[in-house]
């Protein structure tokens, strides 16, 4: 934030901003204080609201709107720990359903629960859940 400050880049400044404040928001609402898991998970939350975002502004031509919300997603994504690749995904998919047992989509929710610590903030959430359901179908 301060860098951003003293490089008077205003846009960056205002996305750091958003970020935090969506942290302190929670901390006092909750009255707890965050660790690390719980901010992935807020700017987790921040990146797919910007995504559909991105999508309901492109519907309504507004690209210049949508190109705000690509900046922001790019920014926010400096924050959060590297993506998984495909192949790393399909890894721990394969050993989640191993460890749960699970044979069936009802037991999908045991599989989410494996997943959903160690995939927090570096994969797609929604995209995960789809390629659980086809490997337990």
């Amino acid at each position: 934030m301060k860098t951003a400050m003293r490089a008077q880049d205003k846009a960056r400044l205002g996305v750091i901003r958003l970020m935090l404040a969506a942290i302190k928001q929670i901390e006092i609402d909750k009255r707890i204080e965050l660790d690390d898991t719980e901010i992935l998970a807020v700017l987790d939350k921040m990146l797919k609201q910007r995504r559909e975002s991105i999508i309901q502004y492109e519907k309504g031509n507004r690209q210049d709107l949508a190109d705000q919300e690509k900046f922001e997603i790019d920014l926010i994504q400096t924050y959060m720990p590297s993506q998984l690749t495909e192949s790393e995904i399909k890894q721990l998919i394969s050993e989640a359903i191993a460890e749960s047992g699970a044979k069936t989509q009802q037991e999908m929710g045991k599989v989410m629960a494996i997943l959903k610590p160690k995939m927090q903030g570096r994969a797609d959430m929604s995209l995960v859940s789809s390629q659980i359901k086809q490997q337990l179908s």
